[in-house]
């Protein structure tokens, strides 16, 4: 492929990832903002301090900090002391943060099946390779 052919594929997908991504937290559910599902996303299988936190989602720390307050506020997440370094917090999904998690995804997962239900045989094999190499693409 040539160098133009890859900038124009790039684009082209790049644009569509951040159209369906946009549609997906739009119209799927409006329960909890995206920036506080993607807390409680990275919190779903380990506690994380409020830096990891922040790097993962590549914001500053008090723009975490006002994150994980509000997340906080709805109960969504705990706080405590890091044992190994005090001057650190872990940051962990609460039972009712993770049932809200669920529901998010459950919600979005849904929506996402809607329109995927409308394709034929043959092209959601191509999507399920595609979501194979955009998940490789993302762990660069």
């Amino acid at each position: 492929m040539r160098r133009s052919e890859l900038y124009e594929v790039s684009s082209a997908l790049r644009l569509a990832c951040m159209r369906i991504a946009r549609l997906v937290r739009a119209d799927s559910s409006a329960e909890i903002a995206p920036h506080l599902y993607s807390v409680l996303t990275q919190l779903e299988h380990q506690p994380r301090t409020a830096t990891q936190l922040a790097d993962r989602d590549r914001v500053s720390g008090p723009a975490m900090t006002r994150t994980i307050n509000a997340l906080q506020r709805l109960d969504y997440v705990s706080r405590s002391a890091d044992p190994d370094d005090g001057r650190h917090v872990i940051v962990s999904l609460t039972p009712e943060g993770a049932k809200t998690l669920r529901r998010v995804k459950r919600n979005r997962d849904a929506w996402m099946a809607s329109r995927l239900e409308k394709l034929s045989d043959q092209e959601l094999t191509v999507l399920a390779e595609a979501a194979r190499i955009l998940h490789k693409i993302q762990e660069e």
